[in-house]
């Protein structure tokens, strides 16, 4: 009997140890600041590392509508969109509902999500769960968008985020992956 009972903890415990969890990220390749044209965005390399590390089930936000190949013409079009508080539409969709954890991947764009990040945040309730951002930038950090995760969900734990550059990301995966590396151990 107590073999059973010993048994039957350990179980819940692994159950909560190797909960489902989501990689979620917006990425975009083409012209980047800093590193020129690029085949895989800043944010899908990471997102793919921390799927990778933790078994992590990936969902990219993919706008309907491409950003322009050009860093200058998607930047001006990002600007016009924060600007407006516009909501661009993104293509499929994720049932968040079976995950606990969220491993939330983006770059900043104008001091902010990209828009479209927006969008999949209003059509979702990620309260209760615990959400981990992770943000690719070329110098303005965080910029605050965890605060913003937790005005939006209040009843969410959102976890100390990582910011690194994407002329890192390009130009040493390895670093980059041992940052990551260590960021996860912490969380």
């Amino acid at each position: 009997m107590k073999k059973l009972f010993i048994l039957c903890l350990l179980l819940l415990c692994a159950g909560s140890l190797f909960a489902d969890s989501l990689v979620l990220y917006f990425s975009r390749a083409d012209e980047n600041y800093g590193v020129g044209y690029i085949e895989k965005g800043n944010a899908a390399i990471v997102a793919e590392m921390i799927a990778s590390k933790t078994g992590s089930d990936l969902f990219q936000i993919v706008p309907e509508k491409p950003y322009p190949a050009e860093y200058k013409k998607c930047t001006d079009i990002a600007l016009t969109e924060k600007n407006q508080k516009a909501r661009p539409a993104y293509v499929g969709d994720v049932d968040v509902s079976k995950y606990d954890t969220i491993y939330i991947c983006y770059p900043i764009w104008w001091g902010d999500f990209p828009m479209t990040m927006y969008t999949f945040f209003e059509a979702h309730d990620l309260d209760g769960k615990t959400l981990v951002p992770f943000v690719t930038h070329e110098g303005s950090g965080v910029s605050g968008t965890d605060k913003t995760l937790k005005r939006l969900y209040k009843n969410a734990d959102v976890k100390e985020p990582l910011a690194v550059r994407g002329t890192t990301i390009q130009k040493d995966r390895k670093g980059t992956e041992a940052s990551v590396d260590a960021w996860l151990r912490c969380l």
